[in-house]
This record gives structure tokens, C-alpha cells and sequence, in this order.
């Protein structure tokens, strides 16, 4: 009587190949990442931003950057900050001013202004930045006496 055998799994090359490489080696190409701060660029509603003094490791040989949670972070913030204002937009403060201005709540200064529930809380915390367009819309709310009344007859 024969008995069957099963394939011994193949080792492939990939897997034979396969170095666990330290924490501070580039993903790309192996070699040991420095750490470094420079300038780097990052997208705000579509407009590429370069940030100033941006802490992180960068490869010497490929140049790939790795950021940690927290350098990803202040890029991000940083990157707002300077878009706001190259732009001249409201400040998250400035919102969250004129929302307190006339006693409403973000979920219904959100529904007048026809933004998603979050969207709102969002700018209010410098999470994300508003569009200029946005920007006027919350201007007129601000310095137009009766626009509030308007939006409240037509937007809601």
C-alpha cells in the first residue's frame, strides 16, 4: 500500500532572502537613515506647502523621509497654519468667534452653511482648512448684518 506524502512547501527566493532591517534603516534601500530637519513640502487643498524646519530621518543615499506620528503631525499643522495665512483666511479661533458670536451650535452653523456635522469642528480645531470660498461665506456671516436671517430662510 502507498501512502501519499505531501509537497514540502517551497522555500522561495523572497523568503530566503528576506533581513530584518533595524528601525532607523531606509525602507527603500537598507542603508541607515540620519536624522534631520529641513524644509519639506506638503499638499493644502491642492496648493503643495513647504514647511519650515521639519524634524525627521532621511536616507543619505536614496533620500526617502520617514516621519514619526508626531513630526507627521507638526507638518500637517504647520502646513495649515502657513496656508491660512499666505491666503488670508479665518483663523480657527476667528470661526469658532463668529459660531459663539451668534449663540449657535457647530451642528447648526454646519446646517446653514450646508457642511457635513464634522466638517465645522474640524476648522475649529485647525484640523483641516476651509476653502477661500467658505472663507467669504463665513465673512459675510460676520460683517453682514442679515445674512444669518437669510441663510436660515433659503439654506436650511
Amino acid at each position: 500500500m502507498r501512502t501519499k506524502t505531501r509537497p514540502k512547501p517551497r522555500v522561495t527566493a523572497a523568503r530566503r532572502r528576506a533581513v530584518v532591517l533595524p528601525d532607523d534603516a531606509c525602507p527603500t534601500c537598507g542603508t541607515m537613515m540620519r536624522r534631520t530637519q529641513e524644509a519639506v513640502t506638503s499638499s493644502v487643498n491642492g496648493e503643495e506647502i513647504r514647511v519650515p524646519n521639519i524634524s525627521h530621518l532621511r536616507c543619505p543615499k536614496c533620500g526617502e523621509g520617514l516621519f514619526s506620528l508626531q513630526e507627521a503631525e507638526a507638518l500637517r499643522l504647520g502646513a495649515f497654519d502657513i496656508y491660512r495665512r499666505t491666503h488670508g483666511l479665518l483663523s480657527p479661533d476667528e470661526i469658532r468667534a463668529i459660531r459663539e458670536h451668534h449663540g449657535l451650535t457647530q451642528a447648526e452653523l454646519a446646517q446653514l452653511l450646508r457642511l457635513g456635522a464634522n466638517t465645522l469642528s474640524r476648522w475649529e480645531a485647525g484640523r483641516n482648512v476651509q476653502t477661500a470660498a467658505m472663507d467669504v461665506l463665513l465673512r459675510l456671516v460676520r460683517d453682514l448684518p442679515g445674512s444669518l436671517e437669510y441663510l436660515r430662510e433659503h439654506a436650511a
